[in-house]
């Protein structure tokens, strides 16, 4: 029997010499692929039902006011009411998304697909965190551009109306930066703990739902205008009415504590941020 011997076959493989486009283009490139995940873009029609009906109401809610104001000349919510009042679908829309941009990859285990390339455990976070955060605020200044837009041609005072309607638009453009940010952090903190979609969705909606009757509690034994720090929800609303003045219909009863609400929120974005990159930090890979 002739002795057993190896041989070499060259099928071609040749070294990659081609631009390398980095770090920069890894993230971009994360942060754009996450954006279209949050809406579902690219993905089959289950991945689409709950972002654009979550996506449905809040722009339902637009046109509504917007036919309101051109038939009877009559603003149903301001801008800054529009943000505020629809803190329930916003809710809705992060439990949704949130466990969808991380828990899938923890639950998949491709996290180390990602980390082989030039791309640091914290560009991971921060691009996620940064998609979440683009997805929610155009959740909320979208519709409100429409009805900007939808005011301005029902105005019969020309580019002074058009104007003086930019102003009533800006507080509520603001409060829908804030509101991403913060809700955003907080979210995709609680949704990176677990790899299971369905429990970071639950802990997520727990995490406003649960905190409400605690407001409640707090104003019972008498903390009084501190008592709605105790929400990330109403902790939002006291910020925005410190910043921009109160919205008639959704003011709290702060007091003088509006610097108190302003450190609050930027306590629970520092916090939520800096403990969302020491999770990617230790997270396993």
């Amino acid at each position: 029997m002739a002795p057993q011997t190896s041989v070499i076959h060259d099928i071609g493989y040749q070294r990659y010499t081609g631009p390398r486009l980095g770090r920069w283009y890894a993230n971009r490139s994360l942060y754009e692929h996450s954006v279209r995940s949050a809406f579902g873009i690219g993905r089959g029609a289950k991945a689409k039902f709950f972002p654009w009906m979550i996506i449905g109401i809040v722009l339902l809610v637009a046109v509504v006011v917007i036919s309101i104001r051109s038939l009877s000349d009559q603003t149903l919510m301001s801008y800054r009411q529009y943000a505020d009042n629809l803190s329930y679908p916003v809710m809705l829309f992060l439990a949704i998304v949130a466990p969808e941009l991380v828990s899938r990859d923890l639950r998949d285990r491709t996290l180390p697909l990602y980390f082989s390339r030039p791309l640091a455990r914290t560009d991971y976070a921060l691009s996620k965190y940064a998609a979440l955060a683009t997805a929610v605020f155009l959740l909320l200044a979208v519709p409100q551009l429409l009805i900007y837009l939808g005011a301005v041609f029902t105005r019969t005072d020309g580019f002074h109306g058009a104007w003086d309607e930019l102003g009533d638009l800006g507080p509520g453009l603001g409060a829908a930066l804030v509101r991403a940010l913060v809700l955003a952090s907080l979210s995709l903190l609680i949704a990176s703990l677990t790899g299971k979609r369905a429990f970071a969705a639950a802990f997520i909606v727990g995490a406003f739902i649960l905190t409400a009757p605690i407001v409640v509690i707090l104003g019972v034994l008498g903390v009084g205008s501190l008592a709605f720090l105790a929400n990330p929800m109403s902790l939002l609303l006291g910020l925005e009415q410190w910043m921009f003045g109160a919205a008639s219909g959704n003011a709290l009863p702060i007091g003088d504590f509006g610097p108190v609400y302003g450190l609050g929120a930027l306590i629970l974005l520092g916090g939520s941020v800096g403990l969302l990159l020491l999770r990617y930090r230790k997270v396993a890979a």
